[in-house]
């Protein structure tokens, strides 16, 4: 069984001009406050031992994802770790765009609730392994989880479960679960969808959304069959050193990595 993985989920939105994207956390994937420079956090990350790391452009506005692989070009010109990048990727053209400026995996989101058959064509060019579906969901008001798309705008007829299936099938090498109501909320993960998804499906299953405490990351592993958290608030505000919340988890009996 592979070693448990920390990544840093790194949201990107454009400043007033559109002429850049910054480093930005959000809340419920409305609020949104900016923390820096996409580049410079990806410095710090390395040097704090993450695992790997997660780039996705939030910014609806940004069409042309050449100024995205201007940020991942640059990234990967100064970091040593796998990168996924995704965020307004449409078409083969983007996987290509994406991949030949430093991704190693790229996120499909909306695109792929839409255009199934992207998962399938970009696995079989690519390899499934650089094919990572995001899944966002929430809880509505008779307790059923569904699918969102659009920015976690726009219900669709699936609920994560049967989406997450379905993405295995058409050959997704990974998916990013992330709970829309717990983002930015450091009210801890929802590990019923997180153990329903990792049980069903033989992929592995990156769990994001609401970690602020050791705890955490502890019951997120030790209570589903997820492969690794993604987190973006916990991270950029440094509530712990990687290595203090390493620490933590393995002392828990959770098989994961330990740099010296």
């Amino acid at each position: 069984m592979s070693k448990k993985r920390l990544i840093p989920k790194l949201l990107l939105h454009s400043n007033a001009k559109g002429t850049n994207l910054n480093l930005v956390i959000t809340k419920k994937y409305t609020d949104i406050i900016e923390v820096g420079s996409p580049v410079s956090m990806a410095k710090i990350y390395q040097a704090q031992g993450a695992d790997e790391l997660i780039f996705t452009n939030i910014d609806t506005k940004i069409t042309d994802l050449k100024i995205l692989a201007d940020i991942i070009e640059k990234v990967s010109e100064e970091i040593f770790m796998p990168i996924t990048v995704g965020g307004g990727v449409k078409n083969i053209s983007d996987f290509r765009l994406l991949l030949n400026s430093g991704a190693d995996k790229i996120s499909i989101n909306t695109i792929a609730l839409t255009n199934p058959e992207l998962i399938s064509e970009s696995a079989e060019l690519f390899g499934a392994q650089c094919v990572v579906v995001s899944i966002d969901y929430k809880v509505d008001e008779d307790g059923n989880y569904w699918v969102y798309s659009n920015g976690g705008q726009t219900q669709t007829k699936f609920n994560p479960i049967e989406w997450a299936i379905e993405c295995e099938k058409l050959g997704a090498g990974e998916i990013l679960l992330s709970n829309i109501d717990n983002d930015g909320m450091r009210n801890g993960l929802n590990n019923e969808i997180n153990k329903l998804v990792s049980t069903s499906i033989k992929i592995p299953v990156i769990a994001s959304g609401g970690c602020s405490l050791p705890s955490h990351f502890i019951d997120g592993f030790k209570n589903t069959e997820i492969e690794a958290i993604a987190a973006g608030t916990f991270f950029a505000l440094k509530d712990q050193s990687f290595q203090q919340i390493r620490s933590h988890i393995k002392n828990a009996g959770i098989d994961i990595r330990i740099y010296s």
